[in-house]
């Protein structure tokens, strides 16, 4: 190894300590040895593989920092809006803003995204054109790759033990070993069977009696969704006054304990569609679709498909977006309905709105040419932040509050107004399955609690539970509040339903039960 590169490499390894004394939280200097092996291990393969690649040491270590301080600056970013650091699951998300830019730059700053963007494309002009090219760059390039090989595999003989509690891994091991740990453990493969499903198929289970009419199921996980009244009494009470009479009528609700804290959907989607509860998924709790869901898992909607459902999704968004259009099949969807389904006119803000949700679902509830009972799980979009991005007339403002809105409650404005949509849309639903003769259950919840960092900081942050409720048509309900982890909601709901099936002869739809 030459001794500049010897020396550019040094220098660097050092800077990324000191970028790492950015991190919210702060990793501590005290770490294993192991540690300290892997970080250098991570350092020296990126630098030597642009190395490798350009014959340029010095600007092959400056993209390196580069990319180490953008990390640090995503994973700050995240923390202050979601309480949760980087993790290797979030590298998918640099395409993805790149494809949903409107999901993602907000939280990070549109703005310092633009200046760092034009000073990347200088800098690279600039270290192209300005350093020239080593020589004897390839063979040093792969021998000091081939050191920063033997770096992972010593940091590796002794794995760390990760708890996958993100901040504490990160305190514990720093940045690059924690990054490392959690890629090695997403590609070990799970034990299905160890996830301990509600839905797994019980091989000892009775079959359904021929002749009885199964009712039609609708769950609706809504973004964004908890009840707002209880964070300032300042917000009027009849912004929710359809969800008050489905709660009051409801077999069962309160406050649920979700999986995901201000975003992250498909963490709490997850756990309601199978049952199973993040601290069971290792690595995979941070993002159960990207490997773990796609090979297929026992879930809800493959329960209901045995029974002899028709199982749809609608989420009114691109398909893609998580791999839902790959997930969903495997998890036992026959129909995945996304934004293509709806149109622009449909639309409450920057997404489609939730009562267009509500005329998808009761135009599938409608269809009289369906012979199958009905499983439908709804993902709404429409209360999608950033809601710093929209502004409401000050016109509007009494509709939602009693009381003058000061400038740090300002996002509530554009959140209640989608909170209120959400209302109608529950008001819609509950007419349409009022006038169905058809036994119909609802199960409504909230998927996680919204961003609004200034809000909570001038009233405090909630502790991050939704609300839910599980409501039907044809049994009154009114008991008293209950709280539920999102992973038990599912089965709760379909139990609870079960007790509404009433024995008769099929109806026009042939809702007859299944053999499993």
């Amino acid at each position: 190894m030459n001794s500049p590169f010897t020396w550019v490499i040094a220098g660097g390894f050092v800077l990324t300590c000191l970028l790492e004394a950015l991190l919210i939280p702060r990793p501590t200097l005290r770490r294993p040895m192991r540690s300290w092996l892997l970080h250098a291990g991570v350092w020296l393969f990126a630098v030597a593989a642009l190395y490798t690649i350009t014959g340029r040491p010095y600007f092959s270590a400056v993209n390196a920092l580069a990319l180490w301080l953008l990390i640090v600056m995503v994973s700050n970013a995240k923390y202050h809006s979601l309480r949760e650091p980087f993790v290797c699951a979030d590298f998918e998300y640099f395409s993805d803003a790149v494809r949903f830019p409107r999901l993602y730059l907000p939280f990070f700053g549109i703005g310092k995204t633009i200046v760092l963007a034009l000073a990347f494309v200088a800098y690279l002009a600039c270290g192209l054109y300005f350093e020239p090219a080593t020589a004897q760059a390839l063979p040093v390039g792969l021998a000091t790759l081939a050191s920063a090989v033997l770096l992972l595999i010593l940091g590796g003989i002794k794995p760390l033990q990760p708890t996958y509690d993100a901040s504490l891994d990160l305190t514990r091991w720093g940045l690059a070993a924690s990054l490392w740990t959690y890629f090695r453990a997403a590609r070990r493969k799970v034990a299905i069977d160890q996830l301990h499903s509600p839905f797994a198929l019980d091989p000892y289970q009775a079959p359904a009696t021929m002749g009885t009419v199964l009712p039609d199921l609708v769950s609706v996980q809504s973004e964004s969704f908890f009840d707002i009244r209880r964070l300032w009494p300042g917000i009027r009470e009849q912004v929710l006054s359809h969800y008050d009479v489905l709660r009051g009528e409801a077999l069962a609700h309160g406050r649920l304990q979700v999986a995901a804290w201000g975003a992250n959907t498909v963490r709490t989607e997850f756990a309601f569609l199978t049952g199973i509860a993040g601290d069971k998924l290792g690595v995979h709790r941070f993002n159960p679709y990207r490997h773990l869901a796609r090979q297929g898992l026992p879930s809800i909607a493959a329960e209901m498909k045995r029974k002899g459902y028709r199982t749809v999704c609608i989420h009114p968004y691109d398909g893609s977006f998580y791999g839902r259009d790959q997930v969903l099949p495997a998890l036992g969807f026959d129909e995945f309905i996304d934004q293509r389904s709806f149109n622009d006119s449909q639309k409450a803000g920057p997404f489609i709105g939730d009562c267009a949700v509500a005329d998808k679902i009761t135009e599938l509830l409608n269809d009289s040419t369906r012979t199958q009972p009905l499983y439908i799980h709804a993902v709404t979009m429409e209360n999608h932040g950033p809601l710093q991005l929209e502004t409401v007339d000050a016109a509007e403002l009494p509709t939602w509050f009693d009381r003058p809105l000061l400038d740090d409650l300002r996002d509530l404005a554009p959140y209640l107004r989608h909170v209120s949509n959400a209302d109608r849309m529950l008001g819609q639903l509950r007419k349409c399955l009022m006038s169905r003769p058809t036994p119909t259950g609802l199960c409504f919840f909230g998927d996680h609690v919204p961003i609004l960092p200034q809000v909570y900081a001038a009233l405090g942050a909630p502790d991050g539970d939704t609300d839910y409720f599980i409501w039907s048509n044809k049994v009154p309900g009114s008991r008293a509040a209950t709280s539920l982890a999102v992973e038990h909601l599912a089965r709760t709901f379909v139990d609870q339903l079960s007790r509404t099936k009433a024995v008769s002869k099929p109806q026009s739809h042939a809702q007859t039960a299944l053999h499993d």
